[in-house]
């Protein structure tokens, strides 16, 4: 591998891509996510977030979509100071 072809690795999977592209978007109310998470990505709301936790410590996911990801680190860190 070159420094012009990273590889695979270091590339997002089409999942964890569309689950950065979930964390994006608005909801109208309670359900319609998880309604969403398992008609559009196939997956428990339960493996989601498990997922997505992941992402968040994931260099990859911060370099795809820095917004999303800081944004969401933010949540996470004030929950956990919350406790």
């Amino acid at each position: 591998m070159t420094a012009a072809d990273p590889g695979p690795e270091s590339v997002l999977s089409d999942q964890e891509r569309a689950v950065l592209a979930l964390e994006r978007r608005s909801w109208p109310g309670p359900g319609a996510k998880e309604r969403a998470i398992r008609e559009q990505l196939g997956m428990s709301p339960v493996r989601y977030y498990q997922l997505l936790n992941a992402l968040l410590d994931d260099r990859r996911a911060l370099e795809e979509d820095p917004v999303t990801v800081n944004r969401l680190r933010r949540v996470r860190e004030a929950r956990r100071e919350r406790r």
